[in-house]
């Protein structure tokens, strides 16, 4: 555990350290696209945060290699797992950065998203048999394991990719998702002594340090965001994931450790169940706003792939809720959604603390369904958070959400001559007369 959580530290430190050079390089090399109708920022803001969060993966599996415990479990036998998620990060990660720069054609990212998912196979990240409920363990033919991971690659990475539509959800969202991966292939390493489990628990906290890090520079106002370049990358490690406990952990070795009845057998099996319905869980909420944005924008006559602001976020805004609490209930809900399929396989202690947690998910639900509760960051903590996060007690007392909402208002309500005063200001015209020494009156 010490291992990793040093993995864990090294990680996010390495992309929190870096995502400030690599926001100046985004504006320098101009990843600013402009603002679009769909979008809910209000001033450009840079991409390329990818690249951040590619460096810290880097750092993390360098740190974990040179870790006696993880070295010799993960890396050892030539350590193909890393190999490949290495080699299909950075063909994901290179797509990423020209999309964020120059903008890549959705069939192209398409197709290398697959090539990545390819590379992966060729590297020995394969699903090579899937747990069936009534029917056992069915080992999948190679031509159809490949198919089935190039599938999860490209399902996971475009829904990472989908739910990047306001300020630190998508790096939320996957947080919670790895956090979540991490206690189940913990105690599939630990609890059912597999150690085909380690794998997949150094890439959940690599990717969980990776989000971690990268959320403080993203949190609304977000001073830089990921881009295609880190939502691909991080949407890839979380079906690296899904892939290696599926495709490398036996599930007869788990069954096989319970021999006294059918029945504890059966309940034995379910955590082997997990990878496959975890990401459907924690996945739940964008999947489902994806199928009624296509089934809406199909019936009113358009392309499925036409953009528009009635997504699930965008609805939450509509609602009357803020930006950050539109997130929170989003967090809460993949929080309460993760953690209670996690549930199903930890016992004792371990379940008692999944379902406090559980308990906490809702309590925050319910917290920020309410009108007048105002997230914000307790007192303790303000001297440690970047001074756009700090709120003075004027500000907190005037400048609540209505008071901002009110102003807005206010400025969007402008009467005609107010609106003629303002084109007139803003083409530089100027009234009759002399100005800079020059006439007002027409020469001819």
């Amino acid at each position: 555990m010490r291992e990793l959580l040093l993995t864990l530290c090294v990680t996010a430190a390495v992309t929190y350290l870096l995502t400030g050079p690599v926001r100046k390089f985004a504006i320098i090399a101009g990843a600013m696209p402009p603002i679009r109708d769909r979008d809910v920022h209000r001033e450009p803001t840079p991409r390329l945060g990818g690249i951040a969060m590619f460096g810290g993966l880097c750092a993390g599996l360098i740190t974990a290699d040179h870790l006696n415990r993880l070295s010799q479990t993960v890396f050892s036998n030539g350590g193909f797992d890393v190999k490949a998620l290495v080699a299909g990060a950075s063909i994901m990660w290179i797509i990423g950065v020209l999309d964020d720069k120059w903008g890549v054609d959705a069939l192209v990212k398409l197709g290398g998203q697959m090539v990545a998912a390819g590379v992966m196979v060729y590297k020995g990240m394969t699903v090579l048999w899937l747990p069936v409920p009534g029917i056992g363990t069915v080992v999948m033919p190679q031509m159809w394991g490949t198919v089935v991971t190039v599938l999860l690659v490209v399902i996971s990475v475009n829904a990472v990719n989908f739910i990047d539509g306001l300020d630190g959800l998508a790096a939320g969202m996957v947080c919670i998702a790895g956090c979540a991966f991490f206690v189940y292939a913990y105690r599939l390493w630990y609890g059912y002594s597999v150690p085909d489990a380690a794998p997949a628990a150094l890439f959940a906290v690599v990717l969980v340090g990776m989000c971690l890090g990268f959320l403080p520079h993203n949190f609304h106002p977000a001073r830089i965001f990921m881009g295609d370049s880190g939502s691909m990358t991080i949407g890839l490690i979380l079906s690296v994931c899904m892939i290696s406990i599926t495709g490398r952990v036996d599930p007869d070795v788990i069954t096989s450790l319970n021999n006294q009845s059918q029945t504890l057998a059966t309940r034995a099996m379910v955590p082997v169940y997990i990878p496959i319905l975890l990401p459907l869980t924690v996945l739940a909420i964008p999947l489902a706003d994806l199928l009624l944005a296509v089934v809406r924008r199909t019936w009113a006559g358009k392309s499925p792939f036409a953009a528009d602001k009635q997504h699930l976020h965008h609805r939450l805004l509509h609602l009357g809720h803020s930006h950050s609490r539109a997130v929170l209930i989003m967090y809460f809900w993949a929080a309460l959604l993760a953690f209670g399929t996690v549930a199903f396989a930890v016992q004792n202690t371990a379940a008692i603390a999944v379902r406090v947690a559980m308990g906490l998910c809702v309590l925050g639900i319910a917290l920020l369904l309410m009108p007048r509760f105002q997230p914000h960051f307790p007192e303790l903590t303000q001297r440690f958070l970047p001074p756009r996060y700090r709120r003075t007690a004027k500000v907190r007392e005037v400048l609540t959400d209505e008071t901002v909402k009110k102003i807005e208002e206010a400025a969007n309500s402008l009467s005609s001559a107010d609106e003629d005063l303002l084109r007139k200001i803003g083409s530089g015209a100027t009234p009759s007369g002399r100005h800079s020494g020059v006439s007002g009156h027409n020469d001819r």
